[in-house]
């Protein structure tokens, strides 16, 4: 019996550039696959209302801008790192964090191959400082409330049990934009900060 061709580990992105799942290089990332692809990974699996998914994409320049208030001395490069903390999903998904919990497999590592790659791909450290990570992760998680109390269902009782409440005085308003409109302004805001 002859040998079973091993399987398929990459994905064929719209640029044409096959982005290998298990040894991601930063020459196979190009910002435009980025963009289409997190436009097109809807948060909270879709279970939110109004006309519109909340696309990763959408969600990923809320963090960015998030992180801008909370730290206004902040680089250009940390921002970038802020804006793609997500990065990987455009090639993974978003995977729910209940999911990911019972599932019980280290999911994070392909996800943590894909983001190393991205950053280099980017000019950005591959390994960012913990504290920068976990200034990141603080701003994902506000985000997460306010995505929570005003299209995801949750009432704001139950969101400050799941979530953390951002500080009092940050108003974020959460609309969900066309899958178009989303990786315009995905671009958009990558290009001012590149």
């Amino acid at each position: 019996m002859p040998p079973r061709a091993p399987k398929r580990a990459w994905q064929r992105m719209l640029s044409g550039r096959r982005l290998d799942l298990l040894d991601p290089s930063p020459f196979d990332i190009e910002i435009e696959d980025i963009a289409h692809g997190l436009a097109r990974v809807a948060r909270w699996n879709g279970q939110t209302s109004g006309d519109y998914a909340f696309s990763v994409a959408e969600h990923s320049v809320v963090v960015e801008k998030l992180f801008s208030i909370l730290n206004p001395k902040s680089s250009r490069e940390e921002k970038l790192m802020a804006l793609l903390h997500d990065a990987a999903e455009y090639v993974v998904g978003d995977m729910i964090s209940p999911f990911k919990t019972a599932l019980g497999i280290d999911y994070t590592d392909i996800e943590q191959r894909i983001e190393q790659a991205v950053h280099l791909r980017f000019g950005l450290p591959p390994h960012p400082r913990t504290s920068l990570k976990k200034a990141i992760k603080t701003c994902d998680i506000y985000c997460a409330y306010f995505e929570a109390i005003q299209i995801a269902g949750f009432s704001q009782a139950e969101a400050d049990q799941c979530f953390t409440k951002p500080p009092g005085d940050i108003r974020i308003k959460i609309k969900p934009l066309s899958v178009v409109d989303a990786k315009e302004l995905y671009i958009h805001r990558f290009t001012e900060l590149s």
